[in-house]
């Protein structure tokens, strides 16, 4: 038997970094982009190195621009630490995996370190198809806890559930991450929207180097740590911005959807340092006509577009600036 599974690319839409400091956030899966697990018994335990893990380079300057691309670690750094949370999850709640082997096979089309969680699909991927392996059933919202816990607690990987959520339910959520409901329960509460109410969605992304998510966020973790009144009050302004967006989607009042879109980033710019790159992203896309904010934490930015010129416009000023602009296939 092999098991083929996949989870998907998201964009955080309002709510934005507020997940990871018990804020609130809509986000949308993207299908354009996936990360792809095959699986499949086999003698021993093996994970197949891809392109990304290679250790033998041409030159020099092919093991430099390697790095800089890709970073110092591929995929099996995490589906490692995927695998090692599932056992672990599986030993806490007295589940008895069979005594059997499989290999695993990955591929990402997911762009790297633009802020489209690629890091957390091959994860949430290689838990599906280890869940169908072992015939091991895993509540919705408990497996977004898992996959979480292989980044930060195994991988140092500073981030929030928001990414997890909605790779593990897809289409458009709303997600409420309050401080009570996650001290009861350990999860947040999580709300289908309807992605047939969404306005006309763009997303462009860099085609050159991002930069590495936990790193970017750990700006705001040091401030919000030492208990910044600006940074965490800030950050509740953000989180608010959510509920008016689930409201808006829920009128189809695609005006003010647009409106919380600009003041997301807006509000995220008096708390962190965005770089020239991704603030000419952001200034290219606004002159179209176009709202525009972070999918993630750069790199890539959504927002509304009007209509098919106003697309055309983001299109050919967007190319400019070396970022590529696709319409986010959702449903």
């Amino acid at each position: 038997m092999i098991i083929d599974s996949r989870a998907y690319a998201r964009a955080g839409l309002l709510g934005n970094p507020s997940d990871g400091y018990f804020g609130k956030t809509i986000s949308v899966s993207i299908k354009n982009f996936g990360a792809h697990i095959l699986l499949f018994q086999s003698p021993e335990l093996v994970i197949e190195p891809q392109e990304a893990d290679a250790n033998s380079f041409r030159n020099i300057y092919h093991l430099r621009d390697t790095v800089a691309l890709i970073g110092y670690n591929g995929g099996i750094p995490i589906i490692k630490a995927a695998i090692k949370k599932f056992c672990d999850y599986c030993t806490l709640n007295g589940i008895r995996l069979a005594n059997k082997n499989f290999t695993i096979r990955y591929r990402s089309t997911i762009p790297r370190q633009v802020g489209m969680a690629g890091s957390s699909a091959i994860i949430i991927a290689t838990l599906k198809a280890l869940m169908q392996f072992y015939q091991v059933e895993v509540e919705p919202h408990v497996l977004p806890n898992i996959a979480l816990e292989a980044e930060t607690q195994e991988m140092g990987i500073n981030a929030g559930l928001q990414d997890r959520v909605i790779q593990c339910y897809e289409g458009c959520v709303h997600m409420d991450f309050n401080k009570q409901q996650m001290a009861q329960h350990g999860y947040g509460v999580y709300t289908p929207l309807d992605p047939n109410k969404l306005p006309k969605l763009y997303l462009a992304y860099k085609t050159q180097l991002g930069k590495v998510s936990g790193k970017v966020l750990n700006e705001i973790r040091a401030k919000y740590d030492k208990g910044d009144e600006f940074t965490i009050n800030t950050l509740n302004t953000i989180a608010s911005l959510a509920d008016e967006g689930m409201k808006a989607i829920e009128a189809q009042d695609y005006g003010l959807l647009g409106e919380l879109i600009n003041a997301n980033f807006d509000n995220r710019c008096k708390i962190m340092t965005i770089s020239d790159s991704n603030m000419e992203l952001i200034n290219t896309a606004r002159a179209c006509g176009a709202s525009a904010s972070f999918t993630g934490s750069g790199g890539a930015i959504i927002g509304i577009y009007h209509d098919d010129e106003m697309l055309k416009k983001l299109v050919y000023n967007l190319k400019k600036i070396n970022a590529r602009v696709i319409k986010p296939y959702i449903l």
